[in-house]
């Protein structure tokens, strides 16, 4: 069922003829009448007696006139809801952030997001990358943030290559270093984090690249927490650079860490091939623009 043919059908009721109709809808009389026409052929009934230049409804017109009103309003209804949509009044934003770095990196960017649509809702998980990944296959969110290299399963946008450091605890014999090799701390303990964290898995296979494993002293989700147990003495932990900068303190010591294989790579990623919605396309620019 056409809804051209509907509307038809509805402005020779409301006109009270064709001739009036086909005004009101910018055709010819005869096209008006035949689409009348086909929209009673095709529900097998008349539904409406012709009174000379004048129309009345049938019982099976009134049926079809107040069911076509409803669905022409509805239509209405949707292509203003989208025209909201493309125009960022509305809609809904959800966006997986991993803790690490994200009350320094994307704060501001969320808070920016907001000023600027304040109509758009924010729906936040925060995971490390790994699980946010399968949150972007799984529909969960649509945008995530995850670090490289990235699966073709995905598409993706950078957002921050960052140098890593590495955070070593008091009278730790490379103390006073400005930088370090990994391979250097191959006899130390280290701070991971959490399993999901891809950083965990990036960092296991620079070190075996080097020939070792790193050996572990304790696993934590919060940076923070990471930094205090390197301060307790319990081991040495590689963070991205911008992310310890404001936080570390005697007797932590910090040293970069001269490896280009080793980096915190991070991008914005979506499912490949996806339709992004308009609310994920204006964070994609956001991001995107110099000095994000």
């Amino acid at each position: 069922m056409d809804l051209r043919t509907l509307k038809a059908f509805v402005e020779v009721v409301r006109q009270g003829g064709f001739s009036q109709a086909a005004k009101a809808v910018f055709a010819t009389q005869p096209t008006v009448s035949k689409a009348v026409k086909q929209l009673e052929d095709e529900l097998g009934a008349p539904l409406l007696d012709r009174l000379g230049h004048r129309v009345q409804l049938t019982a099976m017109g009134e049926v079809v006139y107040r069911r076509a009103v409803a669905m022409l309003s509805d239509r209405e209804h949707l292509l203003a809801e989208l025209d909201e949509l493309r125009g960022l009044k509305r809609g809904r934003l959800r966006l997986g952030l991993p803790p690490l770095g994200s009350s320094i990196l994307f704060a501001p960017l969320v808070a920016q997001f907001r000023s600027r649509y304040p109509g758009i809702d924010i729906e936040l998980l925060e995971h490390g990358s790994m699980r946010l990944e399968q949150a972007v296959l799984a529909g969960e969110v649509e945008l995530a943030v995850s670090l490289l290299p990235i699966a073709e399963v995905f598409q993706w946008q950078p957002v921050r290559d960052e140098p890593m450091v590495a955070l070593l605890p008091p009278g730790h014999r490379l103390d006073g270093r400005t930088a370090v090799r990994l391979a250097e701390l191959a006899a130390s303990p280290f701070i991971l984090f959490e399993a999901g964290f891809a950083l965990n898995h990036l960092i296991e296979e620079a070190c075996g690249r080097r020939g070792f494993a790193p050996r572990e002293a304790a696993r934590s989700s919060q940076a923070d927490f990471i930094i205090a147990l390197v301060a307790a003495g319990l081991g040495v932990a590689l963070l991205p650079r911008f992310t310890v900068d404001q936080r570390v303190h005697a007797p932590v010591h910090m040293a970069l860490l001269d490896e280009d294989d080793l980096r915190w790579r991070a991008a914005v990623i979506w499912r490949r091939g996806a339709t992004l919605s308009p609310a994920a396309r204006a964070w994609l620019a956001l991001v995107g623009e110099p000095g994000a």
